[in-house]
Formats: C-alpha cells, sequence, structure tokens
C-alpha cells in the first residue's frame, strides 16, 4: 500500500526528532506556468494552474524559538529564530527555511519555534516552483504554530520579498498561484492588487510536464542571469519615458509594441521590452481563448510565447527547444518552455485523445537511451490542483 505524503512525513518527524504530540500538517503546491513568464515583477497578469505535486510538511511547535528542520535527502539544519537572520552559504535549502521566518518576523515578530520534516513529490530545479511551494509551506506552519491566522492579502504582502532573502527577485505569481490555485481550474492572476479568478479547464483539455533532464537551478550565475532580464524591462521602460508596462499596454497591440520596440537598442533590452509588452498581451487572449474552449487560439499564445522566451528575452536552453521540438513533432498542438528558463521543464498542450501517443513521441524522440530518465518525475500529465488555502480548508 502506498504511504501517503502526509503519514510519509509524520514518519519522518518522529524518525527525526523523537516522539511526541500529533504532527500537524501544511501543504503547499508546485504550479505550472500555462502563459506568462517574467512579466509577474511587472504586476503584468499571468495564467498558471497549481500541481497536485506538492511540498508536504509535518511539524510540531517547540516552547522555544529553535527551528529544526529536516529533508529526506537533504542535512538537517537547526537554528534560533531571531530577526536579522543571515544566509546560510548559497544552494544551502535551510535558507528557503530562514526566509520563511524572516518573512513572518518582518510582519508578525518571532515566536515559538518547531521541528519539521519536509517531504516532497515535485522535481526540484525543474522549473515548477518547488522552492517557493517550500517557502510557503514553512511560513503557514510557523504561522500555525503561533496561532497566528492569515488570509491571501497578508501572505501576498510578505512571500515576494521574503524570496528575495535567497537572492532571486521575482514577482509573486508562484506564491499566488501556490496558494489561491482551486482544483479543475487554471489561475489568472493580476497583481494590483493581488486576485486570482479561477478559470475552469476545458473538458478534454490536457497538460504534459516534460523535463528537459537540464536543472535550472539558482545559482549565483543564473541568478545573475535573471535578475538582469527584470533590469533590463525597467531599463526599457525608462528609455522610452513610461513608468511602467500597465501604462504602454493601455491602448497597445501587437503591431504598436513592435513600433515602439524599434526606437530601442538592438539587444537584450529591447527584446525584454518585446516580450514583457507582448507575453502581457498574450496571456489575456490565452486566457479569453482557454474561457471559450478555443483551442487553436490558446495553442497559438503558447507557442508564440515559447518563441518570444527562447529569442525576445533569451531565457531558453538547447535541451529545452529540443523537447519543445520533439513535442510538436509527437502531435502536440502547442509546447513552451515553463517557469524562469535556462533549463527546467516545458510544458504540452494536447487534447486527452491524443496525451499517450505525444507521451511516448516524447520517450522516443528525446528521452530514448537517457539512463537519468524516470518517467514519473519527468514526464507527467499535469491535473489543476488545489492551492495551499484551499488544501488547509479541506484538512
Amino acid at each position: 500500500m502506498e504511504v501517503s505524503a502526509n503519514q510519509q512525513a509524520a514518519d519522518l518527524l518522529k524518525s527525526a526528532f523523537g516522539p511526541g504530540p500529533a504532527a500537524r500538517i501544511i501543504a503547499a503546491p508546485g504550479r505550472v506556468n500555462l502563459i506568462g513568464e517574467h512579466i509577474d515583477y511587472h504586476l503584468q497578469a499571468v495564467l498558471p494552474m497549481a500541481l497536485e505535486r506538492r511540498i508536504t510538511i509535518a511539524f510540531r511547535p517547540r516552547p522555544d524559538s529553535t527551528i529544526r528542520a529536516i529533508s529526506a535527502g537533504q542535512p538537517r539544519r537547526e537554528f534560533v529564530w531571531s530577526k536579522g537572520l543571515e544566509q546560510a552559504p548559497a544552494g544551502d535549502w535551510a535558507n528557503y527555511i530562514r526566509a520563511a521566518a524572516e518573512t513572518v518576523s518582518l510582519r508578525w515578530g518571532t515566536g515559538r519555534g518547531i521541528d519539521a520534516a519536509v517531504v516532497s513529490d515535485l522535481p526540484p530545479a525543474a522549473g515548477l516552483s518547488s522552492s517557493s511551494a517550500l517557502l510557503i509551506a514553512f511560513t503557514l506552519a510557523l504561522l500555525d504554530a503561533n496561532g497566528i491566522e492569515a488570509g491571501f492579502e497578508d501572505l501576498m504582502d510578505v512571500l515576494p520579498d521574503g524570496e528575495q532573502f535567497v537572492g532571486t527577485r521575482g514577482g509573486g505569481m508562484d506564491h499566488a498561484a501556490s496558494l489561491g490555485s482551486r482544483s479543475g481550474h487554471a489561475s489568472l492572476i493580476s497583481f494590483t492588487p493581488p486576485a486570482v479568478e479561477p478559470v475552469p479547464v476545458p473538458a478534454g483539455w490536457s497538460f504534459l510536464v516534460a523535463h528537459s533532464l537540464t536543472h535550472a537551478e539558482k545559482s549565483s550565475a543564473v541568478m545573475e542571469q535573471y535578475n538582469s532580464r527584470r533590469r533590463a524591462g525597467a531599463e526599457a521602460l525608462a528609455t522610452l519615458g513610461f513608468a511602467n508596462f500597465t501604462d504602454v499596454l493601455k491602448a497597445a497591440d501587437f503591431a504598436s509594441v513592435e513600433q515602439m520596440a524599434a526606437s530601442l537598442p538592438e539587444g537584450l533590452v529591447r527584446g525584454a521590452f518585446l516580450h514583457v509588452a507582448g507575453e502581457s498581451l498574450r496571456v489575456l487572449d490565452a486566457a479569453a481563448a482557454l474561457k471559450e474552449a478555443d483551442a487553436e487560439r490558446f495553442a497559438l499564445r503558447l507557442n508564440q510565447a515559447h518563441a518570444s522566451a527562447r529569442d525576445q528575452l533569451r531565457i531558453s536552453h538547447p535541451e529545452v527547444d529540443r523537447l519543445v521540438v520533439a513535442a510538436l513533432e509527437s502531435g502536440a498542438p502547442a509546447a513552451r518552455l515553463t517557469g524562469a528558463g535556462f533549463g527546467g521543464c516545458s510544458v504540452v498542450f494536447a487534447p486527452q485523445d491524443r496525451i499517450e501517443a505525444i507521451r511516448l513521441g516524447l520517450i522516443e524522440r528525446f528521452y530514448a537511451g537517457r539512463a537519468e530518465f524516470d518517467p514519473a518525475q519527468h514526464l507527467f500529465e499535469a491535473q489543476p490542483g488545489a492551492g495551499a488555502i484551499q488544501l488547509r480548508t479541506a484538512g
């Protein structure tokens, strides 16, 4: 009999920290972004959906301010929770735990620590937001342990800034999707103010998540590449005399975006402007196509999004591009990179009755002969799952 994630986490908690009161459970899902890459930090709407794959934490409150955490395959970590925590060495998973503690302390102050055990069925460094899910789940665990109730708006006020503790200056998409998604729905997420509009996924529409087998690690070099795209977009706005992309798009269409970009110097600044403005328009059109069950129009926007990420923003990777081509050659109407880029996964859109043929085509065209390929982790159908708030209410 398969052991549930809740039970796995509770068993790990007991084995690591000994017997005690019954474990409390918090879970936060990863997400796959259907369309809208590198535009959330410019406060433009995005269209992800939460996955049914999650970070699950079993925890017990402690009488003191010590935080102890264990995760399968990771070294045990322990520190005293105080304001102004210092970062652990780059790449250490403890930075996400420290980020959660710092996030809580900056808004609500420090409090009781916890003993916590973490399990996950999300592939790491895949562009599926496993790191944000860990930050969210640990933040919720600390709040729960200290009797603090925080709603969606409260959490969205602090979580995106909290992630900057780790060094990535991203936006709020991952946190909003992981917190506020509803089962069976994609999430049209806007940011002024943060809000989630659930959009039902039409019957017969399906998505595959396919891993390029190239990890999108958030090393210092990749972080700099990621952060440079944000700076390039801001530079484009300053050069053109706009305060933000919302002002750009008030009366813009795809043609006028091209005209505005022509006055920018060639290179990343022009590419960032073209991508962010164009992607923002594509998201809104893709969301409308989703609502209208217009598969052809939805697929067009996803394919255009990949081309823009590859050619304008330059965040793709040769292996991701190969994977996208293999999906299209296998009969998928659309495929694109998903996540921050520089490796990781693609999302493949197809009718449900063609998913198995596409899956087999990807195995033949891309994964054949690659010993590291694990179908359960690297090629799976993505079901639109519940966010952490719905999971907590249901639990």
